[in-house]
């Protein structure tokens, strides 16, 4: 594989890190700013709401522009949000300099994943993306359970500036690991590639991957009041428990790199199928310190999920209700999955439905070329 992938992984780990350390970071941040844990679950959907709206904004923007120089430039912006959300006076403020910092996040996954398949053979296109997002996972085993070490002993705001170094070092990494001539302008420009949109497998496709999604950060958003008031930890060993969120997601995104290669359809339904049914056993789990422990290692659009788990724990329907909201989410992806599979028997997706589809963490289902 090549060493190139490296500077894509750095920029997934910066990306991941951020993303996932509000989840520990939520009571410390409620506190401090005097607000409920569910209106501070809105901070995780603002940075999810800012990955829906610049994911296609800026694929619009960067649409002629070399795949190097866009990667460069989304981590720049990625630092100036985290930067803004450290220096943030109020909760508006910090639910602005959110959604800014997940701008960025949808596009470069997207590009960096076109990037990823262009170096390799095509027998290896999904491992070398399964080895980019590796970054993000590994963010869960080391940068997630540090940054929130770092916010709960310097106060929540030193964790953001921390963060942005790490963005600085990702764009430093991309200058000099990428080499230009990989990543040329697009020749297709914008409208070849909304061409694929005219296709139902491929809105079939993003339907699967935002209920997916949902269903996981349904659950996951909430995951440390779950820990500390359901199964009974204290605060100082949620970081280590988040390491463990990070081991599982690392050996299921490199299992299911393998597995994708071979066979794509077959991984989807088992990935949907087994967050079913961890989810399902979330609040038999978090009633034990060791079951919670291995929920958090089995746990395989953020917006969504995130609200609708919000919704659950400000009903009063109990601190682990986020995990059964999520995994309604999840069956709900098994039927569109599997619509999406009855529709995939019937009509051949066409040519341009290959272009890249710029979504959050996700790597694209239709096989990318190098334009």
């Amino acid at each position: 594989m090549p060493l190139a992938l490296l500077a894509l992984a750095v920029g997934a780990f910066g990306l991941g890190t951020t993303e996932f350390v509000m989840m520990g970071l939520l009571p410390d941040v409620a506190d401090d700013l005097h607000i409920s844990i569910p209106t501070a679950g809105h901070l995780v959907s603002a940075y999810a709401l800012g990955v829906v709206i610049g994911a296609p904004l800026l694929a619009a923007l960067t649409a002629r522009m070399p795949r190097r120089t866009v990667l460069i430039s989304l981590m720049a912006l990625f630092v100036a949000g985290n930067a803004l959300s450290a220096l943030a006076p109020g909760y508006d403020w910090l639910l602005a300099a959110r959604f800014l910092s997940g701008l960025p996040h949808g596009a470069f996954f997207g590009v960096g994943a076109v990037v990823a398949t262009g170096l390799v053979a095509p027998e290896r296109k999904a491992r070398s993306v399964s080895l980019m997002f590796m970054g993000l996972t590994i963010a869960n085993i080391a940068g997630v359970p540090v940054a929130t070490l770092m916010g709960q002993h310097l106060g929540w705001r030193a964790t953001f500036l921390g963060v942005s170094l790490i963005g600085v070092a990702a764009m430093a990494a991309v200058h000099f690991l990428i080499h230009p001539a990989h990543t040329p302008a697009p020749t297709t420009g914008l409208r070849g590639e909304l061409s694929a949109l005219r296709s139902l497998p491929v809105w079939l496709a993003l339907a699967t991957t935002v209920v997916g999604f949902g269903a996981l950060f349904s659950a996951y958003s909430y995951i440390t009041p779950m820990l500390t008031e359901s199964a009974g930890y204290g605060e100082g060993t949620v970081t280590l428990l988040l390491a463990l969120f990070g081991v599982g997601a690392t050996i299921g995104n490199l299992v299911g790199g393998r597995l994708a290669d071979h066979a794509m359809r077959g991984t989807l339904f088992g990935g949907l199928a087994s967050m079913v049914a961890v989810l399902l056993l979330f609040p038999v789990l978090m009633r034990a310190e060791w079951s919670a422990a291995l929920a958090v290692v089995l746990n395989l659009a953020n917006a969504g999920g995130a609200w609708i788990g919000g919704v659950a724990l400000a009903a009063g329907f109990g601190v682990t209700s986020p995990a059964v909201a999520g995994a309604a989410l999840a069956v709900l992806g098994l039927g569109v999955a599997s619509v999406a599979y009855a529709v995939d028997r019937r009509q051949t997706v066409p040519p341009a439905a290959h272009v890249r589809v710029v979504a959050s963490h996700v790597p694209e289902t239709a096989e990318p070329v190098r334009s």
